[in-house]
C-alpha cells in the first residue's frame, strides 16, 4: 500500500508594494530596509522596537524584556518568506512540508531580506511584535511547537496573533485589512476562519 503523500508548502516571495502605505505605524519605529543579508542585534534592524506601547505591555518586567531584546539577533536572508523564530531544532511538521529553518541555541527571529523591503510596514511591524512575543514565551518554557495541535489552536500563536491585532485596531487597522494580514499558506480555509475566531476578528462574511 502507498504512503500518503506529505503536502508541500509553497511560500511565495514578496514582491514590492505599489500602492502607498495604507496604516502607518508608531513614528519611532524604523527598520533598515537597506540591511544585507547576515545576523544583526535585533534592535538595530528594528530601532524603535522598544519604545513602542505595546513593548511595554509584553509580559514581565521592562527591564528584563529590554535585556532579552537587546540579546535577540535578527538573522536577515535572501529567499521566500517572511518571519519566524529560528529554532533549536526544525519541528517534524515543518520537514514534512519540505521547508528548512535555519536552527539556532540563540534567541533569534528570521526575516526574509524580501519581507522587510516589500511589505507594508505594518505587516512587518505586527508580524515583529509577534515573533518577539514567541522569544519571550519560550523565556517563561513554553512549547511553541507542540505536536499534534493544529497551527490555530497553538496557545502561543493565538496569544501572539491576539496580540498583533490588538495593537493593529490601537492605530485604526479595520478587520478587512486584518484578514489579509492574517492569510497565511500552510492551513486551509476552514482552519483560517477558525483562527480568526479565535484571535477576535470578524470573518469574511461577518459571522462568528
Amino acid at each position: 500500500m502507498a504512503s500518503p503523500k506529505k503536502t508541500r508548502v509553497v511560500v511565495p516571495p514578496v514582491t514590492r508594494q505599489t500602492r502607498s502605505e495604507r496604516y502607518e505605524v508608531p513614528a519611532g519605529f524604523r527598520p533598515d530596509r537597506s540591511r544585507r543579508a547576515g545576523r544583526y542585534p535585533l534592535l538595530d534592524v528594528f530601532p524603535g522596537l522598544e519604545r513602542t506601547v505595546p513593548f511595554h505591555k509584553y509580559p514581565g518586567d521592562d527591564r528584563e524584556v529590554l535585556r532579552i531584546a537587546e540579546g535577540t539577533w535578527a538573522h536577515l536572508t535572501d529567499g521566500p518568506g517572511w518571519m519566524y523564530v529560528a529554532p533549536r531544532r526544525t519541528p517534524p511538521e515543518v520537514r514534512a512540508a519540505g521547508f528548512r529553518m535555519l536552527e539556532t541555541e540563540d534567541d533569534a527571529i528570521v526575516v526574509a531580506r524580501g519581507h522587510l523591503q516589500n511589505s507594508p510596514r505594518m505587516y512587518v511591524y505586527l508580524d515583529l511584535l509577534h515573533e518577539f512575543l514567541h522569544i519571550l514565551q519560550r523565556h517563561q518554557g513554553r512549547e511553541l511547537w507542540p505536536a499534534r495541535l493544529p497551527y490555530a489552536d497553538r496557545p502561543t500563536e493565538v496569544e501572539a496573533y491576539a496580540f498583533s491585532v490588538a495593537e493593529a485596531r490601537r492605530l485604526g487597522v479595520p478587520d478587512a485589512y486584518l484578514r489579509r494580514y492574517l492569510e497565511i499558506p500552510w492551513i486551509g480555509k476552514r482552519e483560517f476562519r477558525h483562527l480568526l475566531q479565535n484571535v477576535g476578528v470578524t470573518p469574511p462574511n461577518g459571522r462568528r
